[in-house]
């Protein structure tokens, strides 16, 4: 039994994302998810009881524990929406809607509808409190999807620690090229930013300028020289942000 127990702890602590990958591939297009196909998959709640019963303080690399983070946040983003499908929006979730369930701490990302390793967890514990406060990463918000259309595209492979720099810069440049989300105005110099740039400002830069520039490294090529050339001339503007599920 304790040779048994000794195996499977080994086999946890080794994130075997290939059914994972399967899975988006095979319900994940362009960004969109086949929901009604997804929540039928059984490769899917076997790859959350598996993200369930990983211990992530084995973890030595940051960038393997920073990349299970975000394949669990993801993945339990979806299974929530599966468990309430079908819904038009993620808002539908939260008690009493978008604004009231914020001012309360009554949204979906609030509840503790998970584990890990055996500790019940929120969405906004994962975001907030794990791979905002810790990792300090930016371009992690280009990664997390919330299961909206202006959310950042949901990745067709599951996000993995020896590969995440070049994922993440993927979907950092994905996300500035899509022009439903951001778009620039090169001639008047005003950049139109998704939301997410206004809501977590602080972890993009302190100042304008500096938020600016990190927009400019992964913006289309022409903007991104006029921005990195002249960011002080250049201005703001924040795009509507559409809740309507990634469906």
């Amino acid at each position: 039994m304790i040779f048994a127990s000794l195996i499977l702890v080994v086999a946890m602590a080794n994130t075997d994302n290939s059914s994972y990958t399967t899975v988006l591939q095979t319900y994940v297009h362009d960004g969109r998810v086949n929901y009604l196909g997804l929540c039928k998959a059984p490769e899917f709640p076997k790859y959350i009881d598996q993200l369930s019963a990983i211990d992530p303080a084995q973890f030595k690399n940051s960038k393997d524990e920073l990349a299970f983070w975000i394949n669990a946040y993801n993945a339990f983003t979806l299974k929530v929406i599966c468990d309430h499908y079908p819904v038009k929006s993620i808002n539908e979730l939260h008690t009493g809607g978008l604004y009231i369930g914020t001012l309360i701490h009554g949204t979906i990302w609030d509840k503790k509808f998970f584990s890990i390793h055996g500790q019940e967890m929120s969405l906004n514990q994962v975001e907030h409190q794990i791979i905002r406060k810790r990792f300090k990463e930016p371009r992690a918000h280009f990664a997390l999807v919330c299961a909206s259309k202006s959310c950042p595209a949901l990745r067709s492979e599951a996000y993995d620690g020896a590969k995440l720099d070049q994922q993440l810069n993927d979907q950092a440049k994905q996300f500035f090229s899509d022009s439903k989300k951001n778009f620039f105005e090169v001639n008047r110099r005003v950049a139109h930013l998704s939301k997410i740039l206004d809501w977590y400002s602080g972890d993009f830069g302190a100042s304008k300028k500096e938020i600016l520039l990190f927009v400019a490294s992964f913006a289309p090529s022409e903007a991104a020289a006029d921005i990195k050339a002249n960011p002080d001339d250049w201005k703001i503007q924040y795009t509507d942000y559409d809740w309507s599920l990634n469906e």
